[in-house]
């Protein structure tokens, strides 16, 4: 599914797990975790409900540098971010920015196309990976 550039697939483990394969899949491509965010375990601390919800955010300078080369202002969705999440039926997804929407977003062209191709096969790669079984 694809929602104003957001890639959303369903996943066959807990919010926890996805995120858990995630990271392993990011460490695994040579990509840095720079944070985890549990955004439900924060609305519990302000003793507030919220599904099962985190956030991951990862990426790599060689990945994300030509697309700020070419505008910086790119860098306002750079590391990468991937947010796991679980819906009113207790089904998980996982949620990502498209690099093509990102490159559409701030007006990249043909400077980081090749970046942006990249980008969009290793986000689809790893999510396969946090959410499927095989």
């Amino acid at each position: 599914m694809d929602d104003q550039g957001l890639v959303t697939l369903g996943s066959a483990f807990s919010v926890a797990a996805t995120i858990d394969r995630l990271v392993g899949a990011v460490e695994a491509a040579g990509l840095l975790v720079f944070a985890r965010i549990d955004h439900g375990q924060g609305a519990a601390d302000v003793g507030a409900e919220l599904r099962p919800t985190q956030l991951l955010v990862f990426g790599h300078s060689r990945g994300g540098t030509p697309l700020m080369q070419e505008r910086q202002t790119a860098g306002i969705d750079l590391p990468l971010k991937a947010l796991a999440w679980e819906d009113q039926d207790g089904d998980v997804w996982l949620t990502y920015n498209s690099g093509a929407w990102v490159s559409e977003r701030h007006g990249l062209g043909e400077q980081s196309s090749t970046a942006v191709a990249a980008i969009d096969a290793a986000l689809a790669k790893l999510a396969a990976v946090a959410t499927s079984e095989g």
